[in-house]
Formats: structure tokens, C-alpha cells, sequence
């Protein structure tokens, strides 16, 4: 045998993927051309190539072909065809479908949820980011465990910690569910920690926004306009994953804290909402929502509806909003698409156009949301006057006893003012 017949290839096989989808007969709102087109944008997104895609017209995929059997059975024509090497579902598979497909096909078979797991996996870069999306991976594997786990025994278990008459598969189940409670014991600290800087924040009345949008609607790149910030940011589906805070100074005054949060999409797996939840939490925090929609997107009303859904599992769907019409300088027609309103904004964040009236436009969305307040503090209490003056929307004057502070507030510190201005008139009662 030669050297060069020895040597061992190295090379990362290129994935060619071949994409399938179901029509919907009932769902007028997510056509399945639109959502296939996404599935190819997520699969370039985890570095394949889409060679060919098809769909069948059903209300509801076949219990073990997904497509009807007939259908499906031509796959493997297509396959010879395309010569693609995975196929990916447009939907979360049960796990006999997917192994009845890829007994059929002799290859790779992904569904929606394991792409875009996938994605994520590549993608998160902080601790919390990949506890989540290990999270989600091991609870989306679990009930398709077909010998893949028995590596985590390197870890725990081993001699004398099996039961008699214990199968692989179910020692493989124990160790993955260990696996799982480590993993959530982890991200509880990690969430401590997070809602230790949460009332950290609330204990100094900064006022917490979160963006909240539809994957690659532009949140990244508004927060870097609104912040002057240099925040990763690119044109491709789920290009951040971890939450990043800046905070902005709005027109009034007033300090805010803006969050970047990760981004939605439609047919999101329930395994992943679950496993973000802590990081989705600052959704729940949040003061007010600032939902960027990507105008220049013609189904953005496909995209607001899945991102409304998610909202509305998360317990969020109610919160104050501002909706953020982004990127309206790729529009065919130029100009504003529409008048702005209070809680719409028309914006592009790569020109600029709109960014000021959006400040604008948090700044009285905040200040709906405080108590009025006039009261003088003395001139002692320096420190209070200063939360006050960044903490919402205020005027100064100075008179004889301290400075008189009028205007809006949270409840909080506005309490605090009025408790300072009384005891400021009991000692002017006092020496008078």
C-alpha cells in the first residue's frame, strides 16, 4: 500500500440537501413556497447546498412517510437525480418517520427543529448561549436516541451503576436525563446572575427596552444605529444569538437600557423557546418592546404573526410596543411607505432615516408609563437629583431650600423624591 493510499481524508463532505415540505390546503397565511424558501436560507445558513426541493398538497403529513407513500417513494428518483446526500423536512419529524425515511433514501434525514438547532449551536458564543442550545439539543435527541449517548458514560456511570438487566438504550436514556438536569442546574446560576443585574438595574430606575423581531428583520443593526455601538451584525438568519445590552440616551434625557434578544421565526421548536426562555426573560422584564420589522420583506405580516405567537406563549403578547418598520431604504418605492404614528415608526438603520423620531418615540412611550412629580429635594441629597435627572423626563430650579424637581418619573424614585420633599418642608416649618 502507498503513502498516499494510507493517508486518511480529511476533508468535511459537502452536505447537498435536498428540501420537502407540506401545502396546506387550510393555511393561506405561511404558503408552503415561502416557507421552503426559508428552509433554504436556513440550510445555507448551517452550510449546505440546496440542490432541489419538493412539496405535496395535504392537510396533515403521513404518520410514517410524512408524505404519502407513493410521494415519497419517488424521493428516491429524486435522490438519484439530485444525488443529494441529506434530506431536510420542513416540519418536526417523530422519530419513526425519520427513521422510515432514511431507510428508504440510504441517507441523512433532518427535520426543521434539528436545522435550526444546528444553527444555533454554531452560532451562540456566551456561556449562557450554548448551556441553551445544548439544552435544547439533548431534549430534542432524547426521544430519537438510536445508541448515539453512550460517549456521556465517560463522564458518570460505568462499572456498578447499571441496573440488572439494563439495556443499552435505556442506560443511554439515564445518562442524556442527567445529563439534562446538569445542564438546567447550570443555566439556574446563569439566570441569577442575570436577575441579580436585572434588579440591579431596577433599584436605579433605568428603563429596560427589548427588541423583539423576526430573525434577520435588522434588530442587531438598530441597536447599533441607536447606541452607536459596533455589535456583530450580517445578513443571514439567527447571525446573534446571545442578548446584548447598551445603553442609549434619549432626546429628554432619559436613560435607557436597550436589549438585543434572539430572533424569532415560524414553526420556532417548542424545545428551543423552552431552553431560551431565561434569555427571553428580558422580554418579560422589559419596560416596553420595540418589535423591528423588516419592511422590504413582501410576507412581513407572515413574520409579525409568528413573532406575535411567540410573544403570546412567552406571556409577552400585551406589552407595551412600538412596532419599528426597518430597512425602508430597500423599498421599490423611496420614501416613507407610510406616516409614523406613536406606536409605528418608519426607520432604515444602515441610512439613519427615522432614527431620531424613534428616540422620540420611546422617550413618550417611557414617559406614559410614569407618575408626575414636583417636589424640592435638598440640596444634600445631590445624588437623588442626578438619578432623577437620567432617570426620566425632568426640569431643575434652584430655590432657597433645594432644587425643585417637576416633571415625570418611575413610581419608584418618584416616591423617593416626595418623601425628600417632605421632610425638606418639615425643616423649613421648623426653623420658621
Amino acid at each position: 500500500m502507498t503513502e498516499r493510499a494510507r493517508m486518511i481524508d480529511l476533508t468535511i463532505p459537502v452536505e447537498r440537501a435536498f428540501l420537502i415540505g407540506l401545502d396546506d390546503p387550510d393555511d393561506d397565511r405561511w404558503p408552503v413556497e415561502r416557507s421552503l424558501a426559508e428552509l433554504a436560507a436556513l440550510a445555507e445558513t448551517a452550510g449546505a447546498t440546496v440542490v432541489g426541493r419538493a412539496s405535496q398538497r395535504r392537510p396533515t403529513a403521513d404518520p410514517v412517510w410524512y408524505f404519502g407513500k407513493g410521494r415519497a417513494a419517488e424521493l428516491v428518483d429524486e435522490k438519484a437525480a439530485c444525488d443529494f446526500n441529506v434530506l431536510i423536512v420542513d416540519d418536526e419529524l417523530a422519530p419513526n418517520q425519520q427513521r422510515s425515511l432514511e431507510k428508504l433514501l440510504d441517507c441523512k434525514v433532518l427535520d426543521r427543529s434539528a436545522l435550526i438547532i444546528d444553527i444555533f449551536a454554531r452560532h451562540a458564543q456566551t456561556k449562557e448561549g450554548r448551556l441553551q442550545v445544548e439544552l435544547a439539543a439533548l431534549e430534542y435527541h432524547l426521544p430519537r436516541l438510536t445508541r448515539l449517548w453512550t460517549h456521556l458514560s465517560r463522564t458518570g456511570g460505568g462499572i456498578g451503576t447499571r441496573g440488572p438487566g439494563e439495556s443499552q438504550l435505556e442506560t443511554d436514556r439515564r445518562l442524556i436525563r442527567d445529563k439534562i438536569k446538569k445542564v438546567k442546574a447550570d443555566l439556574a446560576d446563569v439566570e441569577k446572575h442575570r436577575a441579580t443585574a436585572a434588579r440591579n438595574r431596577d433599584r436605579n430606575e433605568v428603563a429596560s427596552v427589548a427588541l423583539v423581531g423576526y430573525t434577520n428583520a435588522g434588530k442587531s443593526t438598530v441597536l447599533n444605529a441607536l447606541a452607536d455601538a459596533d455589535l456583530y451584525a450580517a445578513d443571514m438568519l439567527f447571525a446573534t444569538l446571545d442578548p446584548t445590552s447598551r445603553q442609549v440616551s434619549l432626546p429628554n434625557g432619559q436613560q435607557a437600557v436597550i436589549t438585543d434578544t434572539v430572533g424569532f421565526i415560524n414553526k420556532l421548536p417548542h424545545d428551543l423557546v423552552d431552553a431560551f426562555r431565561a434569555t427571553l426573560e428580558e422580554v418579560m422584564r422589559a419596560d416596553l418592546l420595540l418589535e423591528i420589522v423588516d419592511a422590504a420583506d413582501p410576507d412581513f405580516l407572515g413574520q409579525q404573526a409568528a413573532v406575535q405567537t411567540v410573544l403570546d406563549e412567552l406571556g409577552a403578547g400585551d406589552k407595551p410596543r412600538i412596532t419599528v418598520f426597518n430597512k425602508i431604504d430597500l423599498l421599490a418605492v423611496k420614501g416613507d411607505a407610510a406616516p409614523s404614528t406613536e406606536r409605528a415608526v418608519f426607520v432604515s438603520a444602515v441610512t439613519g432615516a427615522g432614527l431620531h423620531l424613534l428616540r422620540e418615540r420611546i422617550a413618550d412611550a417611557l414617559r406614559g408609563q410614569m407618575v408626575a412629580v414636583d417636589a424640592v429635594v435638598p440640596y444634600g441629597r445631590g445624588e437623588l437629583v442626578a438619578r432623577a435627572r437620567t432617570s426620566g423626563e425632568v426640569e431643575e430650579r434652584y430655590e432657597e431650600r433645594g432644587v425643585r424637581i417637576s416633571g415625570h418619573l418611575p413610581e419608584g424614585i418618584a416616591a423617593e423624591l416626595t418623601a425628600a420633599g417632605r421632610s425638606t418642608r418639615r425643616r423649613g416649618a421648623v426653623s420658621h
